[in-house]
């Protein structure tokens, strides 16, 4: 029986792309590098910001001083703009409402910077929803590394095999094998079904709806 469910945020809870690839194209267009386009930031994103901000930078520009202060003015210009177009996914409400009633523990678990993290569950889910946000802090190992989720099982006293991961990525499903808890690819978030097949995701769902189908009535063992 599945007690936690761990929610990855981007790409999974809510669409955040368009927010994330304008605060990006901005700060280089300051610069005067090129920009990229909305699909290009699919595979940009996952990794935390850092790592966004590197892939983002022409390759003969990734020094550290430089991505230092990319990062800084990506992260003042995301503050303002970071909940211009985000929203969550048609049935994300829905899903969640649904674990409620089954008295299902809800987290989100991402390497969005962990201010980032809260400010937007804060303003588009509430207060209360969630029993824990946690996202990406200098401390913790970011996902893949299974940390965050070890963290949240001690926190709730929760077995391996009664939490789940859910979602966009390869990242998110590693995490999840690597904690030895179970994981569902959200195929409807930024990478899609092939890239969650390849990674080994124990269950695919189309949609938020299939999602809490999943969660309810799989056998988990």
């Amino acid at each position: 029986m599945i007690r936690l469910c761990i929610f990855d945020l981007d790409g999974t809870l809510i669409d955040s792309l368009q927010d994330l690839a304008n605060s990006c194209n901005a700060v280089l267009r300051e610069d005067g590098f090129p920009v990229h386009s909305l699909d290009a930031y699919r595979y940009f994103v996952g990794n935390g910001i850092p790592k966004l901000i590197e892939r983002i930078l022409p390759e003969d520009k990734r020094t550290k001083e430089r991505m230092a202060d990319v990062q800084k003015r990506f992260d003042k210009y995301y503050q303002v703009h970071c909940l211009d177009a985000t929203g969550p996914y048609p049935g994300i409400q829905e899903l969640l409402t649904a674990c409620r009633e089954e008295k299902i523990l809800l987290s989100v678990l991402s390497n969005k910077a962990e201010p980032f993290a809260k400010l937007i569950c804060r303003e588009i889910f509430g207060d209360g929803i969630f029993d824990a946000v946690c996202g990406q802090k200098p401390e913790v190992p970011k996902k893949p590394a299974p940390d965050g989720v070890f963290s949240l099982l001690r926190k709730f006293a929760i077995r391996p095999e009664q939490a789940i991961l859910i979602g966009d990525s390869n990242v998110d499903i590693l995490t999840a094998q690597n904690a030895g808890i179970h994981s569902i690819g959200a195929c409807w978030g930024f990478r899609g079904r092939d890239e969650l097949t390849e990674a080994g995701a124990e269950a695919l769902a189309n949609t938020p709806k299939d999602c809490q189908a999943i969660i309810f009535h799989k056998n988990w063992e």
